[in-house]
């Protein structure tokens, strides 16, 4: 039976979580992000944490834009992006996590043969995304309800995007919740598509491909189109902190 705690509104603790994320296995979150697109990020939040960005839903002072998925056909639930400034938690781990991913990213687009690399840092990123134009912020808070899910899709905003994303769970399975799976799916030239169900615990992240990324044949290396989602919300409310490193238009 689903437990609802109650909502206690409160400030985002204000620290420096880059050790943390430096702490975490990341050979073994690169091994895994070459051989399935994606890789499990443990711990990286405190209960606490997660509490207090998901009480945040309610706050549209933090928020620049709300969407309903079933307006948009985009499945059943909504989310919210956030405006600048981004909350503290969230300001800190975009750049940190940025920071480890970007030599991931660089080394896939060489190996598919796209030209584009990414700097060190990633508020140098960022000022490649505003001189384009692509300028609002882009982490987002979502909110499931029962019965709800997200379809499969791409987070692709303007010509610059980072081809890696993070995404949070902040609610916890089996109290919060029950259901509402995190799906990724390969699909695969000449090959039927392949699914990944990735399981978290509360606090948990999953690192994954945004767009595509490369696979290594008998032929040399090919390129491999992937799309995430959620599976339906059978009980509860489930929230979600998505990480998405590029801006948009």
């Amino acid at each position: 039976m689903i437990a609802h705690a109650k909502k206690i509104q409160q400030p985002l603790p204000s620290l420096d979580i880059s050790a943390r994320v430096d702490a975490l296995a990341w050979p073994q979150v690169e091994t895994d992000l070459d051989a399935q697109g994606c890789a499990v990020l443990k711990q990286l939040l405190t209960p606490d944490e997660c509490r207090a960005l998901a009480a945040l839903y309610p706050d549209d002072a933090r928020f620049r834009s709300r969407v309903v998925m079933g307006r948009h056909g985009f499945g059943r639930g909504e989310y919210k992006y956030f405006c600048y400034p981004l909350p503290d938690l969230i300001a800190q781990l975009r750049p940190a996590l940025y920071a480890r991913l970007q030599g991931v990213a660089n080394r896939w687009n060489e190996a598919m043969g796209i030209d584009i690399r990414y700097p060190a840092q990633h508020d140098a990123f960022l000022k490649r995304c505003h001189d384009a134009g692509q300028t609002r912020p882009t982490p987002l808070l979502l909110q499931y309800e029962a019965g709800d899910y997200n379809c499969l899709h791409q987070d692709l905003y303007g010509e610059h995007v980072f081809p890696l994303q993070v995404a949070i769970l902040l609610s916890a399975p089996g109290n919060d919740f029950e259901g509402g799976e995190f799906v990724l799916t390969e699909q695969r030239p000449r090959m039927q598509s392949r699914a990944e169900v990735v399981a978290l615990a509360q606090g948990d992240a999953v690192a994954f491909a945004v767009h595509h990324r490369p696979v290594q044949g008998t032929r040399g290396t090919y390129r491999v189109n992937l799309r995430h989602g959620v599976s339906r919300l059978r009980v509860g409310r489930r929230h979600t902190v998505g990480i998405i490193f590029h801006d948009a238009k």
